[in-house]
């Protein structure tokens, strides 16, 4: 009697699963689909066999001598929730561009620091070389050279572009 009840309560529920869906429509192949989502886009609206409660259509106006593409491509049905799925996929892609964004704005902050010490080195030797003193450098054989005038004008120069270029 135990397996009697239980085969009749399996047949019940394999019986009550297609219709509990919401959607049923025939595929590509001619078999007919149950689901609680609507069928895949492409499927023709005369496939679609059965539509939940709150499922509307949509009725797409083309003007004439325009494509009939565009009206296909349109949803046929109001916007479903996005699945658990699609949730997390969302939430994934936004946690990798927030990274992206915070890697970019470290680098921005590492460049403007940058920028920030080579402002300070320049504008330390536009001072010094106009401070008068003699600046020696070392030439290739390590010996040390005092700076002429046209050499030490030729710096300033440099010096004055640098922070152009740096002191923003």
């Amino acid at each position: 009697m135990h397996h009697k009840l239980l085969i009749a309560a399996l047949i019940a529920i394999g019986l009550a699963a297609p219709a509990q869906a919401q959607w049923k429509w025939r595929d590509a192949q001619g078999k007919v689909q149950y689901s609680d989502r609507p069928p895949p886009s492409g499927t023709p609206e005369k496939d679609v066999l059965q539509r939940p409660a709150n499922a509307t259509r949509t009725i797409t106006v083309v003007p004439v001598g325009q494509a009939t593409a565009a009206a296909a491509s349109a949803p046929r049905v109001a916007a479903s929730a996005p699945s658990k799925a699609e949730q997390e996929a969302a939430a994934r892609d936004k946690q990798e561009q927030d990274r992206e964004a915070a890697k970019q704005k470290e680098a921005e902050h590492r460049q403007a620091e940058l920028r920030r010490q080579n402002c300070g080195r320049a504008q330390a030797n536009l001072r010094e070389l106009q401070s008068g003193i003699r600046i020696t450098r070392t030439n290739e054989q390590g010996e040390r050279v005092f700076m002429d005038d046209a050499q030490r004008l030729a710096e300033v120069e440099r010096a004055r572009g640098l922070i152009t270029s740096e002191c923003r």
